[in-house]
């Protein structure tokens, strides 16, 4: 790592970016082109059958392929995508929490590898292993949404890789307690505090009473747990938000499990600043917005992250070029090595503002987090839905301060009058897309190498994985005899699923109101109600998730006002085929389907919809959709039937359900008032 060796500066943090897409042989490219750019570690994008546990040819896995992140179905393309890059001498952080085991085994076998080709001892090179898998399933059923198992057999999944990492990769991170996700789910910052808090108690506990970690070692786990938080644009009230998270994170640490040495508890964490909050509206502002978030926590030395990592400014329109992820990285190196502020001592140490919202979090969060545990912990909490309607409704509340203006976002709900941007000038190609080719030539791929591999040895390694897993022996080194063996991502994920099931989480939409602008929303009902006397029955929507993109915040929210103005809602929740969602609206007898796509899968999967529909005899049934779409793409799916595309800057909700009721009754052949 590049880092400065006099003793007058703190180190920079590690300096990464949130990267990879189509192929494991594309994205190795990108990885050495960043890291000759002077990136110091890499975070690796999975793409979402990866993410879920499915191969590119499953069904799910169709227009998902490469889009969000790169594909890795075997030890083959773990071998591609580190091509040339020296893992002991790395810094890897990887986005992935169901099946973070099996991507773990993955990166450490071609660790073996490379140790064996260079004539180097196995052991000592998993010994320099630095990193971190996300493994953090908790906030997957409370936001993201790739979750595969019950939470039972998830908790177990990620005790045993914490007890095999704390024996044979002692500086890797075997877990990545994400509160970012929750942030963008709408926790305020009391509750992005306690809910991290309370899944860390749960891990820990999880791993006390295994049995496979001496209480004496307790230290040793507390002390390569890891957080990954989201730093919003609120950047003072972030900055607490950190302090306070650091300030529990020791006196749970030293209170709970009785760790002495004050540097294994030490808040270790790393930032994504927040995505969600850039704007489709003039992108250019995303650029100051993403500096601002990045200072909340860097500023304050006492609670600093260790490594960052930031968007670019035009990830609301789609997937960064290389130059947009180059300028990122090159915000980060400015303020790390032109700018003074890693010479000073913690610069807010006695700031009586700062301590007092520091205190004020802190008191918060305690109390929160005393209530979780009163439930029972954060699984109880997640299977009975609470944490979750507890995020539905503050971000119900947060959408309601930006609608009204009470809240804030330039360009967005005030300053809207714009120049054109010279950054999306015609021929400018403002995004990277993805070929279409790439899941052909992944599914072909994949194709190949179930037939040059050794079957006999799959299957044996797979039998093996399912007899351990109906014991409660530790499954890491199952898992790695699989990955030896060329077993793929979703042969892997198949036999685990057989043997501990699948899971739907909670939606949270049942317990959760919006409220709103109450005359425009009393307007909008009359015109609901209206449009149902006229039909002869109550309006029915349906809010579908098609494919396997699980960031259904969006969704929940036009469930939640859909119903506020008198829709009756059938949702539910994601990873839905398209067959299912046209069944579904059908069985319900809807007046209209809203689908909801932020993956980039939009041109494969509505369509999809729209044709299923038709075949089902209900073609006359609207289909809407809402979602990341370019311009062009929103202009192909009018082409094919959708009625109506709503983007990032159709930000409020009472219009879109008005739009929505001119939609039927357009339609249903009703007059329009």
């Amino acid at each position: 790592m590049p880092y400065p060796t006099d003793r007058e500066r703190d180190r920079p943090w590690v300096m990464r970016t949130y990267a990879g897409h189509s192929s494991a042989a594309a994205s190795n490219e990108l990885y050495r082109r960043n890291l000759a750019k002077g990136q110091t570690g890499l975070s690796v994008a999975f793409d979402l059958p990866t993410q879920t546990g499915y191969d590119a040819d499953h069904p799910l896995a169709k227009g998902e392929v490469g889009k969000v992140g790169v594909p890795i179905a075997h030890i083959g393309d773990m071998r591609r995508l580190f091509d040339g890059i020296p893992l002991a001498e790395a810094n890897t952080s990887m986005t992935i929490n169901a099946p973070a085991m099996w991507l773990l085994a993955l990166y450490v076998t071609v660790a073996e590898e490379q140790a064996r080709e260079q004539g180097r001892d196995v052991d000592e090179v998993l010994a320099k292993l630095t990193g971190t898998t996300q493994n953090d399933i908790i906030k997957e059923y409370l936001s993201r949404g790739t979750y595969i198992f019950p939470p039972a057999p998830s908790l177990r999944l990620i005790t045993d890789v914490i007890a095999w990492t704390v024996h044979h990769v002692p500086k890797w991170n075997p877990i990545n307690i994400c509160s970012y996700h929750l942030q963008e789910a709408g926790a305020t910052p009391t509750q992005e505090v306690a809910y991290a808090l309370s899944t860390a108690i749960a891990v820990l506990d999880a791993i006390r009473d295994s049995g496979q970690i001496e209480l004496a070692d307790m230290g040793k786990v507390v002390g390569r747990i890891s957080f990954f938080v989201n730093a919003g644009v609120r950047f003072v009230e972030e900055l607490c938000k950190m302090r306070a998270f650091t300030k529990l994170w020791d006196e749970i640490t030293r209170e709970r499990y009785g760790v002495e040495n004050p540097k294994a508890r030490r808040l270790r964490y790393g930032v994504q600043v927040n995505s969600l909050g850039l704007t489709e509206a003039q992108p250019e502002n995303n650029v100051q917005r993403i500096v601002l978030e990045m200072l909340a926590v860097s500023l304050s030395r006492d609670a600093r992250a260790r490594a960052i990592q930031l968007p670019a400014w035009n990830e609301a329109l789609g997937l960064p070029r290389p130059w947009d992820q180059q300028w990122a990285l090159r915000m980060q190196q400015v303020l790390a090595f032109e700018t003074d502020l890693l010479e000073y001592e913690d610069i807010f140490a006695g700031s009586h503002v700062i301590e007092s919202k520091v205190d004020e979090i802190a008191e918060g969060a305690r109390e929160e987090i005393a209530r979780v545990q009163e439930l029972g912990g954060a699984v109880a909490a997640v299977e009975s839905g609470y944490m979750k309607s507890q995020l539905v409704s503050s971000l119900a509340e947060y959408r309601r301060g930006v609608e009204s203006g009470e809240r804030v976002i330039v360009g967005v709900n005030k300053f809207e009058t714009t120049e054109p941007s010279p950054l999306q000038a015609e021929g400018a190609k403002a995004i990277e897309t993805v070929d279409a080719a790439v899941e052909k030539e992944a599914v072909a791929a994949l194709e190949e190498w179930r037939q040059q591999r050794d079957n006999a040895a799959v299957e044996a390694s797979l039998a093996e994985l399912r007899e351990v897993a109906k014991t409660t022996e530790n499954l890491f080194e199952a898992t790695l005899k699989c990955a030896r063996a060329g077993v793929t991502t979703g042969e892997w994920s198949q036999a685990l699923r057989d043997t501990f099931g699948e899971y739907r989480a909670p939606t949270g939409v049942s317990a959760a109101s919006m409220g709103g602008e109450a005359a425009e929303l009393s307007r909008v009902r009359d015109r609901v109600r209206a449009a149902g006397q006229e039909l002869g029955e109550r309006l029915r929507i349906l809010v579908g998730k098609p494919g396997l993109d699980g960031h259904s915040n969006g969704a929940e929210q036009v469930a939640v006002r859909a119903r506020d103005v008198g829709f009756e809602v059938v949702y539910q929740g994601i990873r839905l085929t398209p067959d299912q969602i046209a069944a579904a609206a059908v069985q319900e007898g809807v007046h209209v389907v809203g689908l909801s796509v932020l993956s980039g899968s939009h041109l494969e999967v509505v369509p999809e919809v729209v044709d299923r529909l038709r075949a089902a005899g209900a073609g006359d049934i609207p289909v809407i959709v809402g979602g990341i779409i370019p311009p062009d793409d929103a202009k192909v799916l009018t082409d094919r039937g959708v009625a109506r595309v709503f983007t990032p800057k159709d930000y409020e909700l009472t219009e879109i359900m008005d739009e929505i009721v001119t939609v039927i009754r357009e339609t249903q052949g009703l007059a329009q008032e």
